[in-house]
């Protein structure tokens, strides 16, 4: 897709703000957005944040901008609202790497055990679980869960096992990864600590290297002091907070746009400049003009599904 000029730009986002006024919408968007999606929405924020202002909105439509698990999630927390997605195919690796089926086996072969299923799952994964999580309150999520009981932890096996490091629990782990968190490797840390020594490394837990990195900063108190874990809202709260002026991001690197415009005066590295969702940049201004100018690619969750999955999302809500 060609680029945009600044003009065309300027203009998308003029219509895109016109027609949200006419449709009394509220545009909500993912930090791994394009920069000009970020930028014309109402909101930007990670999951947790976005499920939480799509259950106490007062629009009537909620255009989602980010992948389809997250516009469903909005559906099933605002089932009277009208739930938009710019485009139908945006996707998640992490989500489609387990379903319903699969679940229902895994419980099978674990009764009793308490299901916590990371945010990034379709809703019929969360009907099946007793709570969602995001990366932002998982660990209070997991130390929510009784010492007695079993926990199955699904689907990022990334997650699970920082989880696991930082709570003492031992859960069973389904063997799920995002792709563009999974490439994140080893090796760049390396690379990186040699190439930024008084960076901050703000690193996501669903990165491949998030259990080494913890691992490495046990070992080496000035590594620790500048090494953190954090979803991407914690990032954002940790530059604001910090008086270093460099960070290393390890997560998908559209967070590098709002990071740079909340804090124009520090300067943001990708760990990986390939750590790049193909799903999150499906989402264009056009599609979002389009869609809503069109109300069309409306998101549903069927009624029995939204039911037994909204009792799971609202322990997340809640939980913080």
């Amino acid at each position: 897709m060609p680029t945009l000029t600044p003009a065309a730009v300027d203009a998308l986002q003029e219509q895109v703000r016109a027609l949200a006024a006419e449709r009394n919408a509220v545009i909500l968007a993912h930090n791994y957005q394009l920069p000009e999606v970020q930028d014309v929405a109402d909101l930007v924020g990670d999951s947790l944040g976005l499920s939480q202002a799509a259950a106490h909105t007062e629009a009537d439509v909620i255009a989602f901008c980010g992948v389809h698990f997250m516009a469903e999630t909005a559906a099933i927390l605002s089932p009277e609202k009208t739930v938009l997605i710019p485009d139908l195919d945006a996707g998640c690796s992490l989500a489609a790497s387990i379903d319903a089926a699969a679940l229902a086996a895994w419980k099978a072969e674990n009764p009793g055990a308490v299901v916590v299923s990371y945010v990034n799952t379709t809703a019929e994964v969360k009907a099946l679980s007793d709570y969602c999580c995001t990366s932002g309150n998982a660990r209070a999520v997991i130390e929510a869960v009784p010492a007695d009981r079993d926990i199955l932890f699904l689907p990022d096996m990334f997650l699970g096992a920082y989880l696991e490091r930082v709570t003492g629990r031992k859960m069973k782990i389904w063997p799920g990864e995002c792709h563009v968190h999974a490439g994140i490797r080893t090796d760049d840390v390396a690379r990186v600590l040699d190439e930024r020594p008084d960076a901050d490394l703000l690193i996501h837990p669903e990165c491949g290297c998030a259990s080494q990195c913890m691992y490495a900063a046990a070992q080496d108190a000035a590594l620790a002091r500048r090494t953190h874990v954090f979803s991407t809202e914690g990032m954002v709260n940790h530059v604001a907070r910090s008086s270093r002026r460099d960070f290393v991001v390890a997560t998908e690197t559209g967070i590098l746009h709002r990071l740079t415009r909340e804090s124009p005066d520090k300067r943001f590295y990708a760990m990986s400049e390939r750590a790049v969702c193909r799903y999150m940049k499906m989402i264009t201004l056009e599609k979002l003009r389009d869609g809503l100018r069109d109300m069309r690619h409306v998101v549903t969750v069927d009624d029995d599904v939204a039911a037994r999955a909204r009792g799971a999302i609202t322990r997340m809500v809640e939980i913080v």
